[in-house]
């Protein structure tokens, strides 16, 4: 399907990237060695191609001056703490849609489909779940705006790197050390449970195959 595909790509860069330090961040120490600087918390963000709707009147119609109603998901924001304990990790969102039609005759709602999923690896769908958010043009308004939420738990174990890839990675290397010359980032094993242990919270419009071949090709 032509949805799953593109969800897929746009999951392992996602964009509007927000909120605690992005699960799977290394840092380098030139004093030290590599640190980890991970976080517990989800990465947030918009996927690519997801992040806008357009509607059309009628709906099958695709020129400028069928143009209905435009979307844009922005002003993401997250909030998680992973220091409150217990099992799971809650981390919440909050974004803003911001509308503009083009028929500005009449008081008209406009209801917008949207998805929330946690995505493991870049690849792999946890959990996915569809709210939707209402927009209200007074008679006259060209523009409407409103707020979504959007909130997800992610397994505190599940997030957790296993000890022995932490030691790994964080282990002091010094100059003259074979160690020293073999970046562990670069171990398979060590990728591979990076790759586990890390968590995205995505959020985008909930768009039918049409919408999404719309946004891919514009």
């Amino acid at each position: 399907m032509q949805f799953r595909t593109a969800f897929f790509a746009a999951t392992a860069s996602a964009t509007l990237l927000v909120g605690c330090a992005g699960a799977g961040d290394i840092v380098v120490d030139q004093s030290v060695g590599i640190t980890a600087l991970r976080s517990l918390c989800p990465a947030v963000g918009v996927p690519e191609y997801t992040g806008d709707v357009t509607l059309f009147s009628p709906g099958d119609a695709r020129t400028a001056n069928a143009l209905d109603v435009t979307a844009t998901i922005t002003n993401v924001r997250s909030t998680c703490d992973e220091a409150s304990g217990g099992a799971q990790v809650y981390s919440g969102a909050t974004f803003d849609v911001v509308a503009m039609r083009r028929d500005v005759r009449g008081a008209r709602t406009v209801e917008l489909p949207y998805f929330t999923t946690v995505v493991r690896g870049g690849n792999s769908v946890v959990s996915k779940r569809v709210g939707s958010v209402t927009l209200t043009f007074a008679d006259g308004q060209e523009r409407a705006q409103t707020r979504g939420t959007a909130g997800a738990f992610v397994d505190r174990a599940a997030a957790t790197l296993p000890e022995d890839i932490r030691e790994r990675i964080t282990r002091r290397r010094r100059a003259g050390d074979a160690s020293a010359a073999v970046d562990p980032l670069t171990e398979p094993d060590v990728r591979a449970a990076i790759a586990r242990a890390t968590f995205e919270l995505l959020i985008g419009f909930q768009l039918d195959e049409d919408q999404l071949a719309y946004n891919v090709t514009r």
